[in-house]
């Protein structure tokens, strides 16, 4: 039971590290000055992880939409 507990909070933790990176590198970073350092520099000048949430909806929604179709299919046949 401790050792559940202990890898939920890893998980929690590991999880909100990587959504804070993320909001950092998407959102936060094009509001922040140009940075002499060339990784800040790099994530800033970034054009692929801003688009990335927008465009992966689409695909999303056809995903559910194949999901759905077949479970129908496989409860009616």
């Amino acid at each position: 039971m401790q050792q559940n507990l202990i890898w939920g909070w890893f998980f929690i933790a590991s999880g909100s590290v990587f959504f804070l990176g993320f909001l950092y590198a998407t959102v936060l970073s094009k509001l922040l000055p140009p940075s002499d350092n060339i990784i800040l520099s790099a994530i800033q000048n970034d054009r692929y992880y801003c688009f990335l949430v927008p465009l992966t909806l689409p695909v999303l929604v056809v995903a559910v939409y194949f999901h759905w179709l077949s479970m129908k299919l496989f409860k009616h046949a």
